[in-house]
């Protein structure tokens, strides 16, 4: 049986160290999972258990080891950077006990959840979902995967995200009021998670609006750096 249309190109990822790539499946993305940006967001991070929203998979943006040019999206004056460590499941299942949610990661990126912030906001206000605002094309940048046998489960360690130079963004992996552990047990509950599955695990503080015309460099410790040109 043929396709009635062109089959769209498979989303994969390149990874450190290996000629083969990662086929993304889902994009799961936490929200307000650093204490001081729930904060910043008007959230009080004590009381509000994790929650999520999807991208669209081909809104992820694969950034190779040069700036990469990054299109400012259309219908925004706000477009906010979110630095995030990205996990890539090689497993899954439902319901999946803390104890062995790890045992379901392939890896670990940096990535970047850009929001139309304006339409976020605006999505808020009047109850409505947030898609215009979080899938916006390109909105995923991501870098090459490390996999855990390279760099094991980076669970502490400076996340970073500087604008023209000026750091604009600093955080520590332990300061994640939910673990990745914890992100896929709570998540397992909600979906059956697949091998493919991405999940952005959240940003610290200090997200703010981007230019046309300016660099965004964005790190992990021991996962590296990406950095691209808004256009």
């Amino acid at each position: 049986m043929l396709s009635v249309i062109q089959n769209p190109p498979r989303i994969t990822l390149p990874i450190v160290g290996s000629p083969d790539f990662f086929p993304v499946r889902r994009v799961y993305c936490v929200g307000r999972n650093y204490a001081a940006h729930a904060r910043e967001m008007g959230a009080n991070p004590d009381r509000e258990p994790p929650f999520f929203f999807m991208k669209p998979a081909d809104a992820l943006q694969v950034v190779g080891p040069e700036p990469t040019p990054h299109p400012y999206p259309p219908k925004t004056a706000n477009y906010h950077f979110e630095v995030e460590m990205v996990v890539a499941l090689s497993g899954g299942g439902t319901d999946i006990p803390v104890e062995a949610a790890l045992e379901q990661v392939y890896g670990y990126a940096v990535g970047l959840d850009m929001t139309r912030r304006d339409l976020q906001e605006e999505a808020k206000t009047m109850a409505r979902p947030w898609d215009t605002g979080k899938g916006a094309d390109s909105s995923g940048p991501i870098g090459p995967l490390h996999p855990v046998s390279l760099v094991g489960h980076p669970d502490k360690g400076a996340i970073t995200l500087s604008v023209d130079g000026a750091e604009r963004q600093k955080g520590d992996l332990a300061d994640m009021i939910w673990s990745v552990a914890e992100q896929i047990a709570y998540l397992s509950g909600y979906f059956a998670l697949q091998p493919g599955d991405l999940i952005f695990t959240g940003t610290p503080s200090g997200v703010g609006p981007v230019a046309r015309g300016q660099r965004m460099v964005a790190a992990v410790a021991g996962l590296g750096e990406i950095a691209l040109d808004v256009v």
